[in-house]
């Protein structure tokens, strides 16, 4: 399913069989999770993608001639010698390429990708089940570090990523807060299923200040929201790639110490590190399975907040 450009529909094509380089493999795509990212790119949001493009970051795929199965996460290369990789901060690397963006992605029947960057997928899941883990987890995870060991956490955008670090961090001992689109009471119900103590619109406050926030939506004005309802000391995530601006707001909500950061990428350590811990949690994925050839279905479905935990095109069965 190829994207020719921003704006239009994916478009299903034929292609030629990739041709993999030295240090490439060469696989047979399973499934791939579907991403608000690839929305965004679609949307013409993110700046300078490779067109055409087959996008899909989050990919289950076996080794061609090979029973070995792997997963290609969204960093797909980097330098390895920039200052960034070389403090172990690879996912900041200047040079880094990503999958489904700068190369070709998993919405397609075969791929290539860099063997170094390529993950072992744990056996407890089946290929539907893992694909969200390669994003949609990984990056929640890497949020979830990054917002510090505070007892009550907020979630903004109970989607694909939250419905994951839910239950992670309820695993942590932590107490989950949940906010969903106004006046969307499924959503609600969801998070509330999966242990979240409390569940409202992210227009509400919740009953008490909470110790961090995570926003996974793309909507600025969540921040300074997020500020107003955060203890002293708290840090409020930006996990997303693409937000709308963020709107002024007055200093006394960031005072008392209080911490706005942002999350980019992922690391191969995140990987390594989360996708060891998800079956011992275990986290379980609520997926939506779609047919590649109704890839842009599954988008629209995303577009409009119409999946309640994580969208996945299904390539083989």
């Amino acid at each position: 399913m190829l994207l020719e450009r921003p704006g239009q529909p994916l478009r299903e094509a034929e292609l030629p069989e990739p041709q993999q380089r030295p240090g490439q493999l060469l696989v047979s795509v399973r499934a791939c999770g579907v991403c608000r990212t690839d929305l965004h790119i679609v949307d013409g949001e993110l700046a300078r993608p490779k067109l055409p493009l087959v996008l899909g970051h989050q990919i289950v795929a076996t080794v061609a001639g090979e029973k070995r199965r792997i997963g290609i996460p969204w960093l797909g290369w980097t330098d390895g010698d920039c200052r960034y990789c070389r403090s172990g901060r690879e996912n900041l690397c200047d040079k880094a390429r990503f999958t489904g963006y700068d190369a070709d992605g998993g919405y397609a029947e075969y791929a290539v990708a860099d063997e170094r960057f390529c993950l072992g997928l744990p056996d407890e899941y089946g290929d539907l089940e893992v694909a969200p883990l390669l994003c949609a987890g990984l990056i929640g995870y890497r949020a979830l570090r990054l917002a510090g060991d505070g007892e009550r956490l907020g979630l903004y955008g109970f989607g694909a990523s939250a419905h994951i670090v839910a239950q992670v961090a309820r695993h942590q001992g932590r107490r989950v807060f949940a906010f969903t689109r106004p006046g969307d009471d499924e959503g609600k119900r969801f998070a509330l299923a999966l242990d979240a103590e409390w569940a409202g619109g992210s227009d509400e406050r919740p009953p008490e200040e909470l110790d961090a926030a995570i926003i996974f939506a793309p909507v600025g004005e969540l921040v300074p929201a997020a500020l107003r309802v955060l203890a002293k000391g708290g840090v409020v995530v930006c996990a997303g790639i693409h937000m709308s601006d963020i709107p002024s707001f007055p200093y006394e909500l960031l005072w008392e110490e209080r911490v706005v950061r942002s999350v980019a990428n992922l690391t191969r350590r995140d990987g390594e590190e989360f996708l060891a811990l998800a079956p011992r949690v275990p986290v379980r994925t609520s997926i939506q399975a779609f047919p590649l050839e109704r890839a842009n279905e599954a988008i629209e479905h995303l577009r409009r907040g119409e999946i309640h935990g994580a969208a996945v095109v299904q390539v083989r069965s």
